[in-house]
């Protein structure tokens, strides 16, 4: 939703490196800036140097190079690719993870540049497939690398539902690790 509003910049960190960073480059920002935290990443550990750093908003991070398919992929969707990745390395399946950290400013050179090395696309985002960021996502990369595509371009989204209060419900409505795997293989799969 923030993203359609002009002129609000919109980040989603998926590590705590991420999020140290791109926080004090929000603070200091003098523009109005959306910071979104997924609430099952709050747990999760990593690496963060206590000394000053920042990460500029608008660029993407690689984090995992691969030579098959590029997963766009955000915030807790991150780490949902990176498995996927392991599973499919198994198979012969060669997955790069991009995450863009920032929505707004987004790093479309970064993902280009990707999409150019694997010549497929897979976009992974936790909100409704309908009107999601994913679109978008494609969309930059259907006007700006089309020649460079060997397969169609794909989402993996959530169902287009509310999003349910049961826990068993919503693990349905939501992707995970599974989807994101089926939906590679789809990818490796296409004309």
């Amino acid at each position: 939703w923030f993203v359609h509003v002009p002129g609000l910049k919109v980040v989603m960190p998926s590590t705590a490196y991420d999020v140290k960073g791109l926080l004090k480059t929000s603070i200091r920002d003098d523009n109005p800036v959306m910071f979104i935290e997924h609430i099952l990443l709050y747990n999760t550990e990593g690496p963060v140097p206590e000394q000053e750093y920042t990460i500029p908003l608008g660029q993407a991070d690689i984090k995992r190079e691969g030579t098959d398919i590029t997963v766009v992929a955000m915030s807790l969707m991150v780490h949902k690719a990176l498995k996927a990745a392991a599973e499919l390395e198994g198979e012969g399946i060669s997955l790069e993870v991009v995450d863009p950290r920032t929505l707004v400013p987004m790093d479309t050179d970064t993902i280009l540049s990707s999409v150019r090395k694997t010549g497929r696309l897979l976009v992974v985002h936790e909100a409704c497939r309908t009107g999601g960021i994913a679109g978008e996502v494609m969309a930059v990369v259907v006007e700006n690398a089309f020649d460079c595509l060997k397969a169609p371009p794909r989402r993996v989204a959530a169902l287009d539902v509310p999003i349910p209060y049961s826990t068993v419900l919503e693990k349905a409505a939501l992707p995970d690790e599974t989807d994101i795997a089926e939906a590679a293989k789809a990818v490796m799969e296409s004309p």
